[in-house]
This record gives structure tokens, sequence and C-alpha cells, in this order.
């Protein structure tokens, strides 16, 4: 683990990404009596996930690097350190790393019994050009 790893890296992403992001599911309520689940992800730089929704929504706790959240049809939100981002149930919706920097952030998704996420179309390189402003806003 580097020094600013909370927790090991986790295994790499094969699905649903665009670019390298390593998860580490810390609670995965197999059994359902948590209710939510708990997850580590690390984006590497240019990283971000596909458009996606939660049908119980999610919870990102930023912890180390910059990265962006954006919802369908809104402006995106730099992200950092500290931030929290709380996302409505069935909001579509994309997060990940800046172009330049790596982004870590644990995710909370709760109310699982209403399903897992449901993952659409990838964010094209134009949206996310747009969403960062490349290396611009970082």
């Amino acid at each position: 683990m580097s020094s600013n790893e909370i927790f090991s890296k986790g295994s790499r992403a094969a699905a649903n990404f665009t670019g390298a992001a390593f998860v580490n599911m810390l609670v995965s309520d197999t059994s359902g009596i948590y209710n939510c689940q708990v997850y580590d992800v690390i984006f590497e730089p240019g990283c971000r996930n596909d458009w996606h929704i939660h049908a119980g929504g999610q919870i990102l706790l930023c912890t180390d690097g910059v990265g962006y959240y954006q919802e369908k049809g809104k402006p995106a939100r730099r992200l950092q350190r500290g931030d929290v981002v709380e996302i409505p149930p069935e909001v579509e919706h994309w997060h990940g790393a800046a172009p330049d920097s790596s982004f870590t952030h644990i995710g909370i998704s709760p109310n699982t019994q209403k399903g897992a996420a449901t993952w659409l179309s990838a964010v094209t390189e134009e949206e996310y050009m747009k969403a960062t402003g490349g290396n611009e806003n970082v």
C-alpha cells in the first residue's frame, strides 16, 4: 500500500469503466444483514465509470486525489479529499478521476434490497473532456 491508500488496492474492475480502476469490497453484505455495500475504488488518471443508476441511491466519500461527478444533463462537480456526494435513487450519473490525477473514494450503496446498479452507456471522450475541461480544471 502507498502512503495515500487507506485500504489495499483491490482487484482491477473488469467492466463498466474506461481506463483502469481497482475495487476493494469492504462490506459485500451477501447475507443482507446491513442492507448496504461499502467499497473502496481507486481510479487511475482519466479513468471513469459508465453512466449508471442505483435503485437505492449511492454515497461517495472522497479520500484522495481529484475527481469528477456528473448527473445527466447537469454540469460536472469537481471532487477532492473530504468531499461527500449524496446521489438519490434512480439518478443517472458517472464519477471518476481527473485527466491528470488519480482519484479514490469509498462508495456506499444503501437499500441493496432495491437491486444492484444498472449500467448504461460509456461516458464518451467528448462528454468527459467537456465535463473536466481537459487538464485546465486540475
